[in-house]
């Protein structure tokens, strides 16, 4: 009495909705590459190169 079906349910099958680990990795590459982009061009545009 008092059981509900997600406390039956086995801890791996359980998941938050969140990004997987690999969805979770290519955002990281993706955050990281646009950041890279952004410093670059500041700097490009901060010696008067462009």
């Amino acid at each position: 009495m008092g059981h509900t079906t997600a406390a039956r349910i086995p801890a791996p099958w359980l998941r938050t909705g969140g990004p997987s680990e690999e969805d979770r990795e290519k955002l990281v590459e993706q955050a990281l590459g646009w950041t890279l982009t952004v410093l670059v061009s500041v700097i490009v545009t901060g010696l008067g190169l462009l």
